[in-house]
Order: C-alpha cells, then sequence, then structure tokens
C-alpha cells in the first residue's frame, strides 16, 4: 500500500444564520458535483467543511489517532467487497490533522465499515466487508510502507461479516454484522496474533439484558439481534451507563450496553429507541469539536458549539429521508433532532478536542 501526501484544501467556514427545520432543512444540489457546503446554522454552531480528495467518494467511519483525524471512504465499494460501478475494489483512509490540512492516504481493498483507534499501539484498527467476506486490518501511521497489515479471521461463526472495531478495557472488540441465525455472537473480542484475528464471543444476539426504559424497566428480555452495528465507549462522565461498552442494533433500534463487557462479571442493558441509529458519540469535555463525516455530499464537517461534557450524540437513520444528528436522552431512549444542523446528512461521529 502506498503512502500519498495530499494538498491543503482551505476550510468552509460557515456563518451563523436562522435555525433550519429538524430532518430535512433546505435540500443541497442532487446533480452534478455536490457542494460540500451545509446550509449555514444559528449562531450555536460553526461548521468547518472539508471536501474528499484525489476523487474519493462516500466518507463513512471516522478516528482520531494522536493529533490526526481519520476517515474511511468507500469509493463505492460492497458491502461483501464487490466492485464499485466505476470498477474500485478498494477503500481509502484519509488522514487529516485536527485543522483539517490532508496528510497521507491508505489504500485498503473491500469496503471499510469499521475503523477504531488503538493508542496503545498507535494504529488503527479497521474492518472490511460487513456482509460478509470480511477480513481485519491494522494501520500504524509512522510505520511507512509497512503501516498497513492484513489479517484473516479465525472463529468468525455468525455467518455475516464483521463492522466497527474499539478498545475496551485494553481489548479489541468487533461487531458481528449482518448474522444469518439468531443465536450467534454480536460481538466478538479479537486476539491479534502473526497475521490471524482469533475471535472469542463476548455475549450472544440472543443473550439476556435489563429493560434500561419503557413500562417494563428494570425487568430481564431475552434479546434477538439482527443488525449489530456501530460501537463506541460510554466515558466516566456520562450521566448513565459510564464507562459501558455500547453496541448498536441499528435496524432493532437498539442499544446495548454491556457493564465489564467480556468479564465474568458482565451485565447488559438494553435501551429502546424510536428510530433506528448508526453511530453513536460522548463528549468527554464540554466544547468539543463534533467531526463528522456525510456521504451524500461527500464531505467531512468539523462542528464546534455548545456541546455539554456527557452529552450523547446520535445520526439518526429513518426509512426515509435524509440521515441528521440528535441528541441522546439516555435515561428513556428519546432522540431530540438538532435543527440547526439538519442540513448535514450525518453517518460517522467523532467528539474530540483541539489537542
Amino acid at each position: 500500500m502506498t503512502i500519498s501526501l495530499k494538498t491543503l484544501l482551505p476550510a468552509v467556514a460557515i456563518a451563523a444564520s436562522a435555525a433550519l427545520t429538524c430532518t430535512a432543512g433546505p435540500a443541497l444540489a442532487t446533480s452534478g458535483p455536490l457542494s460540500p457546503t451545509p446550509a449555514a446554522p444559528n449562531q450555536d454552531y460553526t461548521v468547518k467543511a472539508f471536501a474528499a480528495q484525489n476523487g474519493e467518494s462516500g466518507p463513512d467511519d471516522i478516528a482520531r489517532l494522536g493529533n490526526s483525524v481519520y476517515v474511511a471512504y468507500q469509493n463505492g465499494v460492497g458491502p461483501m467487497g464487490e466492485p464499485s460501478a466505476s470498477g474500485a475494489t478498494a477503500s481509502t483512509i484519509q488522514q487529516y490533522s485536527l485543522d483539517g490540512t490532508p496528510g497521507a492516504s491508505w489504500s485498503i481493498t473491500g469496503k471499510i465499515d469499521g475503523m477504531g483507534s488503538d493508542e496503545a499501539g498507535q494504529r488503527l484498527l479497521v474492518t472490511t466487508n460487513e456482509d460478509g467476506n470480511s477480513s481485519f486490518h491494522t494501520v500504524t501511521p509512522m510505520a511507512g510502507p509497512q503501516a498497513v497489515k492484513d489479517y484473516v479471521y479465525k472463529g468468525l461463526t455468525h455467518g455475516g461479516g464483521t463492522d466497527s472495531a474499539k478498545v475496551y478495557e485494553g481489548k479489541i472488540f468487533i461487531t458481528a454484522s449482518n448474522p444469518t441465525g439468531s443465536t450467534g455472537p454480536a460481538l466478538y473480542r479479537a486476539t491479534l496474533s502473526g497475521s490471524t484475528a482469533a475471535l472469542s464471543p463476548v455475549f450472544a444476539d440472543d443473550a439476556k439484558a435489563v429493560l434500561a426504559n419503557g413500562p417494563k424497566a428494570g425487568t430481564t428480555a431475552t434479546l434477538a439481534l439482527t443488525d449489530p452495528d456501530s460501537s463506541t465507549v460510554v466515558p466516566g462522565v456520562s450521566p448513565r451507563f459510564a464507562n459501558d461498552f455500547l453496541l448498536d442494533s441499528q435496524g432493532d433500534q437498539q442499544l446495548i450496553l454491556a457493564r465489564q463487557a467480556g468479564t465474568p462479571q458482565q451485565r447488559l442493558n438494553v435501551l429502546n429507541l424510536p428510530a433506528p441509529v448508526d453511530d453513536t458519540v460522548f463528549a468527554t469535555k464540554s466544547a468539543q469539536t463534533l467531526w463528522v463525516t456525510d456521504p451524500d455530499h461527500n464531505a467531512v464537517y468539523a462542528v464546534s458549539g455548545n456541546f455539554r461534557a456527557g452529552e450523547a450524540v446520535t445520526s439518526v437513520t429513518p426509512d426515509s429521508g435524509p440521515d441528521y444528528l440528535a441528541a441522546v436522552n439516555l435515561a428513556d431512549g428519546s432522540l431530540t433532532p438538532i435543527p440547526q444542523l439538519a442540513a448535514i446528512h450525518a453517518k460517522g461521529l467523532l467528539f474530540t478536542g483541539s489537542r
């Protein structure tokens, strides 16, 4: 995999103006080149937009490692690694500095649908092909020509592919996407050795969990997960579920919160939602920057505003209409759209500070 340096693309700072409607906002052009600039939010937020580099398309997952942000562009590759309409068979990882200056890039065969950071190992954790024919990769940016390392899964037993990859208490957890049955693993732990990523189940699609909201809150139910997708670690400043591992079962409209995940003391809670969501992220401090990928407009945004420490923000994926940003109420599962940012069709999310 070769590393290519990209030229600086100036950020587009968006002036303050009136708020937009909750989930649609003024339409952006759908013919010809799409503009990376959304309609202007009000004075509560400042948005900087960064366009794709050198023909990349479909920004999805986003992660921070050190003082850089990394964005995975899927380039139209299919969920099992099928070539795009233009014949592309590889995704691109693009590096940005915290001010949005483009850096190096790496090409990985397949469709990247999961990307997390391993600060201890100074590497990115990458999964490809969420529906099947899946594999695992690491990218160590400081390793030069040897930056990308490919792994073959051992123990992939749920019949589908893999999606989100995150580090939780020193362990690599990978979500088991597109299951073919109802009793297989929903979440794996990965152990890397040589060129093998050995997987062991953390909990199953039909695990027992305590209902965290609704009229039967506090009672135990059997999960029936069909769509394990994104994941994250809930920070200690969160008002609820602090330090839990969060798995989003997107099509089931549920967040699974695992306390002490992967240990004998593991306990699961399930928070039911009124709509399907994709990425969910938490501000660990007040006034952090929210980075957002928007594949509909082929752009990445850095949003600064009045985010509060512990606040949870998600990308809602309704059955009809564009995706949008919303705040998550962890007490009752309600979703409150952020109307000032409605023109951003959110996908991957990342909260981060300036250093």
